[in-house]
């Protein structure tokens, strides 16, 4: 394995931990089959997406490396992307403390749902993946970038937003708790806020994008904005 595949498993591996440890501690319990449901679904997308990077495009793999609020290059980036590390982390949290006083219930049904939902956001952002190698971590136009209008991005201007969304939607309802779809509340408009300002950098830098705006009206969800 490469020395750039070794860091993305270990990277990986750090974020399932982190994420294991808050959603169980915040539970009070390791008796939470929803968890460890979630867990295994998202550990195992995750690791389909890194290793199809490695084999195919291994220089966009190293640009998703690279991000969080740190990695941003504008301060406005920087406050959104800290704003969604903290709403990431309470869509982990909260359904565990929802788990730990029983504050909600979920069939096993809609549970199963709530994955489905994550798989099919991972399978949002694995198509972006395979038509775009500039979906990098964080707001920047490369020096060689295009503009990619070809597959999910011929239907939305943001596909990599909308899977991401339809993932977030997914995760609490996948934890079984109804308490922590009102986070998605507080995360659209960090979604938003985001998009925006990233239309704004393409708009100004990237050669053709409005054009490409005119072509594809819809920015995040179809015949809706």
């Amino acid at each position: 394995m490469s020395a750039l595949g070794r860091r993305a498993f270990a990277s990986l591996a750090i974020v399932i931990v982190v994420m294991a440890i808050l959603l169980f501690t915040a539970a009070g319990t390791l008796h939470y089959w929803q968890g460890w449901l979630f867990l295994l679904v998202y550990f195992t997308a995750s690791v389909v997406i890194t290793l199809d990077l490695m084999r195919r495009d291994p220089a966009l793999l190293e640009r998703r490396m690279r991000g969080g609020p740190f990695a941003e290059k504008e301060p406005a980036q920087r406050l959104i992307m800290a704003f969604v590390s903290v709403g990431f982390i309470a869509l982990v949290v909260v359904p565990g403390l929802d788990r730990r006083f029983a504050l909600s219930h979920m069939p096993p049904a809609v549970v199963i749902a709530g994955n489905v939902l994550v798989l099919l956001g991972f399978a949002g952002v694995f198509l972006v993946f395979r038509e775009s190698s500039f979906a990098a971590a964080t707001i920047e136009v490369a020096s060689d970038q295009r503009v990619v209008s070809s597959g999910p991005y011929a239907l939305v201007r943001h596909p990599m937003y909308a899977a991401a969304l339809v993932m977030l939607i997914g995760m609490p309802v996948a934890l079984g708790s109804w308490w922590g779809l009102l986070l998605i509340v507080a995360i659209l408009p960090l979604l938003i806020w985001r998009l925006l300002d990233e239309e704004r950098l393409l708009e100004m830098n990237l050669p053709g994008y409005r054009a490409y705006q005119g072509r594809v009206r819809y920015r995040l969800v179809r015949w809706i904005w």
